[in-house]
């Protein structure tokens, strides 16, 4: 009688030479596979690692300025004593007869020499006029200031300028100290001509508003109708029709919802163009179905069992879904609602078709004034010819990933702050 081992059995052959070379050979795969998966996340790592240390080289600067002292004759100057209307508004009363930039210019040549007439540009005159306004009792009086230098003066500053450029700095630093200070001008500003003087805080509030409306569209009508296809609808041709439609539209290209949202937000329902309004009203079109089948799969998830113990107890289907199924969806809600947030604050190809690529010199007030959003200021601050624009296209895009960080920081707070365990 043979003995187990000599049987041709499952122990007989697990230890044959052919089994453990097969098994080797999985273990191989497996440790490749892991291989190739860190590899991936290294390269992914990298490319992240390039692009931020790119911005920062090429954005940093854009925070901060050069500024030279200037001693400007103001004895001629009547105070500007009209207190009407708001601080920006009493700004631009004084620039718009001119006076101050002359000033600036018989300044910069009596103190620095006669190449000094392109020391200072537009950014100085306005800081200016806003000493002005906040202090009237400058006006008669010689003060010495200290001003933000043109922006080729501040490019050759800091190192990347023209050769006629670095000539002036050099001249200027024989007869005066320049300094670097923090550019508060670029987060309070708005579009400009010249770089000394342009900001972000014009565009970044055109982006809230756009966000704010997109936010106010899209989640409430987004989550209603996930919970009405999941849990109300019939299931009938219609319904399979709505729910095709929907996983379509989530895959469609943004600039057909532009074209869409010139066509009816504006053709036909003629609201403002270039408005934080339309803005919002399209992306939420873009948004609404993102959300739908995040909602639509967040609901899903809440088990059976949730809903058969509120019906058991005496609750309605109206009760089920809102007290309990909801409230456990939220988490899955909410981060669909941060993937299609994340979009719409990135996009600007639907926003280039209802014209919020306009040059705009002041905040938008309201979501019905005239707004551009951060993408798209950065896509115009890209394509100037002044070297200026180079290191605040990279500021403005650090702004931009940070304010995306904040919102998203915030999601992720609100979901896990409604997250909950069964």
């Amino acid at each position: 009688m043979n003995s187990p081992r000599e049987a041709t059995g499952p122990a007989r052959r697990w230890s044959s030479e052919t089994m453990q070379k097969r098994v080797a050979a999985r273990y191989a795969a497996e440790r490749r596979f892991r291989l190739f998966g860190l590899v991936a996340v290294g390269i992914s790592v990298a490319f992240l690692a390039f692009l931020l240390v790119t911005m920062a080289i090429n954005g940093l600067s854009g925070f901060t300025r050069t500024e030279a002292p200037l001693t400007v004759d103001l004895s001629f100057t009547e105070p500007p004593r009209e207190e009407t209307g708001s601080r920006a508004e009493r700004v631009g009363r004084l620039l718009a007869d001119g006076a101050l930039g002359g000033m600036i210019r018989e300044a910069a040549t009596r103190q620095y020499g006669a190449e000094a007439t392109r020391l200072f540009a537009d950014g100085a005159t306005i800081e200016l006029a806003e000493a002005l306004v906040d202090d009237p009792d400058l006006a008669g009086t010689t003060p010495t200031l200290s001003l933000p230098v043109a922006s080729e003066i501040d490019m050759a500053a800091k190192g990347d300028g023209s050769a006629a450029a670095e000539a002036l700095v050099a001249t200027v630093e024989q007869r005066a100290e320049l300094s670097r200070a923090f550019n508060w001008t670029f987060l309070t500003a708005s579009d400009s001509t010249d770089p000394s003087a342009v900001g972000v805080w014009g565009a970044l509030k055109g982006s809230m508003l756009t966000i704010l409306v997109t936010m106010a569209l899209a989640f409430p009508i987004g989550v209603l109708s996930a919970v009405y296809l999941e849990e109300f609808a019939p299931r009938n041709r219609w319904t399979d029709m709505v729910e095709v439609s929907i996983n379509n539209l989530a895959a469609v290209p943004s600039i057909i919802f532009g074209l869409l949202g010139l066509a009816v937000f504006l053709n036909v329902m003629h609201l403002p163009r270039s408005a934080p309004l339309v803005g919002g009203l399209t992306l939420a079109l873009m948004t609404m179905p993102v959300i739908v089948i995040a909602g639509r799969n967040a609901i899903k998830s809440v088990p059976p069992s949730i809903r058969d113990a509120a019906l058991g107890v005496g609750a309605s289907r109206m009760q089920v879904v809102f007290h309990h199924v909801l409230p456990l969806a939220l988490p899955g809600i909410l981060t669909g609602t941060i993937i299609g947030m994340a979009r719409a604050l990135g996009e600007t190809a639907p926003l280039l078709l209802i014209g919020m690529r306009a040059f705009i010199a002041s905040p938008p007030t309201g979501i019905t004034d005239k707004a551009t959003v951060l993408p798209m200021q950065i896509f115009l601050w890209s394509d100037e010819v002044d070297r200026g624009f180079v290191e605040k296209t990279s500021a403005a895009i650090i702004v931009l990933l940070l304010f995306m960080l904040a919102m998203n920081a915030l999601a992720i707070y609100l979901r896990n702050r409604f997250e909950r365990r069964w």
